[in-house]
């Protein structure tokens, strides 16, 4: 009779192994017709992630379900990496995202945001000119503030909005520059401004430039990205939770492995 955890083992790696099927597809799709930056830099990690689900979840596949045991022990083994890099993963996310929030602005719907609220690792990371000017490509590429532009509000009805991270952050100048407002992504200066916010002077009504360069822009996809961390941190602690159930259940594979190569092969014994 076949070990009721060599049979479970088997089970979740075939469907694992489904499962990096579309993953790769989906990674080559992006590298063949993808157009954009963000799809472009997408297209590496995607393919990466199904390759190695195909890779693992058929060395666990064979490993339990044909008894090699060198597979199975290097199936647990990466299983156990991946489970302590998932964790630390967790715990760092929580870590780079617990500073930073929105602020209220007085007679407004929206927040704004200020990059000095984020921790000093995520400030770092978008004050790189590369890594920023790929982030840059790809608020434009997603076309956000164009589709705020679209709503063609009055100022009553924009100043109630309540806009993303991103739309306040990136395409509006902050509210301490008191600029008179034309249309949601047009503004025109003011020539009394008592505020010292850099911000106020990289302004430009001009599609491509906005607030793209502001610092008020990074705190905005900080604020963005915290929430997406935070929401990917929980994920992950489901999923280490299920890992941990699957190393177990590999655990206990591995061992009748062992039994049986000790008894000279698996056939014949229960």
């Amino acid at each position: 009779m076949f070990r009721v955890s060599n049979n479970l083992i088997g089970i979740l790696n075939f469907l694992t192994f489904l499962l990096s099927i579309p993953i790769v597809g989906g990674g080559i799709w992006l590298a063949t017709r993808g157009s954009t930056d963000c799809e472009k830099f997408l297209q590496g990690p995607v393919i990466a992630v199904g390759v190695f689900l195909m890779v693992v979840s058929l060395a666990g596949l064979v490993g339990a379900c044909c008894r090699v045991t060198w597979l199975l022990w290097v199936y647990l083994f990466v299983m156990f990496l991946l489970i302590v890099l998932l964790f630390c993963f967790t715990v760092f996310a929580f870590v780079v995202t617990n500073k930073g929030a929105g602020e209220v602005v007085s007679n407004r719907g929206y927040k704004e945001y200020r990059l000095g609220d984020y921790s000093n690792w995520l400030q770092k990371r978008v004050n790189n000119s590369k890594t920023w000017a790929r982030i840059h490509s790809c608020i434009q590429d997603s076309k956000v503030c164009q589709s705020l532009q679209e709503k063609n509000q009055t100022f009553q009805q924009f100043a109630n909005d309540n806009l993303s991270p991103i739309q306040s952050g990136c395409c509006k100048p902050p509210t301490e520059c008191n600029f008179t407002y034309q249309s949601e992504t047009s503004w025109a200066k003011s020539t009394i401004s008592n505020s010292s916010n850099p911000d106020c002077n990289a302004w430009d009504n001009n599609p491509s430039i906005l607030c793209y360069n502001c610092q008020s822009c990074k705190a905005g996809v900080l604020a963005n990205i915290k929430n997406d961390w935070k929401k990917v941190a929980i994920i992950n602690i489901i999923v280490l939770v299920f890992l941990i159930v699957v190393y177990s259940i590999g655990c206990c594979a591995f061992r009748n492995n062992r039994r049986d190569d000790a008894y000279g092969g698996w056939k014949g014994h229960p």
